[in-house]
């Protein structure tokens, strides 16, 4: 018998539950298969790699050689697959731009940019709430960019294989209906508002958690919290049954009024992020991140109440 991949992970898997009963469950075998399967191994390596009795199964001397070697041949091997779909997928990269994003303001103005600048170039876009789902497109090479946002200094996802470049940071801001009875403060603190119900759109990231501990942090937890669409969002807020979270450049709405809290205690950080060896992002990287920035900053322009807020708050808006 000549040893194979699946082999390895056989030995791995003994080795990292310590049992053959459990190493069977993992790999969807039966133990009486698992076992002869070890056996066939073992004789073909020449030795016992494994010392079983009832507290389970332990590595030989020859089975620590082996498992030393498995843990470096077989992520070497993950990663050429890996890179073989990606390298696949991304043929044809440099005469397209395929776009990630999740549902925020800039996807749409990232496009314009994109398609006036490279006019042969064919454009397209695909949206998520998941920023993972998101990324894994990118790290596959069924897309050359991502744009997604993270709260705080939250690290993106697959962080030690994609590049992200910080394009700006946004305050979370709050939606109340016009006629609330706040809705004439001009900046509102957190506290003021424990009472609410809330309202945002959903996601994978990290926002739920850094909300709740943003609340924490004012003294209470939230009532309950819908999370749903951006246009239920609104609709929410307008009727007065929640009042809404949303990023600082949220365009007017009729029947809404949006305040910063005191203090800024939550914030938005807009990336765009792609594979360092993509053939795409060799070509286009700087000119998708610049063209970003200008989408970031032209969403910021139609807000004149956040632009005049930045002017106070020079830690906020573009990051060049």
């Amino acid at each position: 018998m000549e040893l194979e991949l699946r082999h390895l992970r056989t030995v791995r898997a003994i080795a990292d539950t310590g049992s053959l009963t459990k190493a069977a469950a993992t790999l969807g075998l039966a133990q009486p298969a698992l076992s002869a399967q070890l056996r066939r191994i073992e004789k073909a390596l020449g030795g016992a790699l494994f010392d079983r009795d009832h507290t389970g199964a332990r590595a030989t001397p020859l089975g620590e050689l082996v498992l030393e070697r498995a843990r470096v041949v077989l992520p070497a091997v993950s990663e050429l697959q890996a890179e073989a779909v990606r390298f696949a997928n991304a043929r044809g990269a440099l005469d397209r731009f395929r776009l990630g994003g999740t549902h925020g303001p800039l996807l749409g103005g990232l496009v314009d940019r994109m398609a006036a600048a490279h006019p042969s170039a064919a454009v397209s876009t695909y949206t998520s709430w998941s920023v993972d789902e998101i990324a894994s497109l990118v790290i596959d090479g069924r897309l050359d960019f991502a744009l997604i946002g993270t709260c705080g200094e939250s690290a993106p996802p697959l962080a030690d294989r994609l590049v992200w470049e910080v394009v700006g940071v946004d305050p979370v801001f709050v939606m109340l209906p016009e006629n609330h009875p706040l809705a004439a403060e001009t900046e509102l603190d957190l506290a003021a508002l424990a009472d609410e119900s809330w309202a945002d759109v959903p996601g994978d990231g990290c926002f739920a958690d850094c909300f709740t501990a943003a609340c924490a942090r004012s003294g209470f937890t939230p009532v309950s919290v819908f999370e749903t669409d951006t246009s239920s969002v609104v609709h929410l807020v307008q009727v007065g049954r929640a009042i809404g979270l949303c990023r600082a450049t949220f365009p007017p709405t009729p029947g809404v009024v949006t305040r910063p809290l005191t203090g800024a205690p939550l914030s938005w950080r807009h990336l765009v992020g792609w594979h360092p060896h993509s053939p795409a992002a060799d070509a286009a990287a700087g000119t998708v991140a610049g063209a970003t920035r200008e989408a970031y900053a032209e969403a910021v322009s139609r807000s004149p109440s956040y632009a005049r807020w930045l002017g106070a708050h020079p830690r906020f808006g573009t990051v060049a």
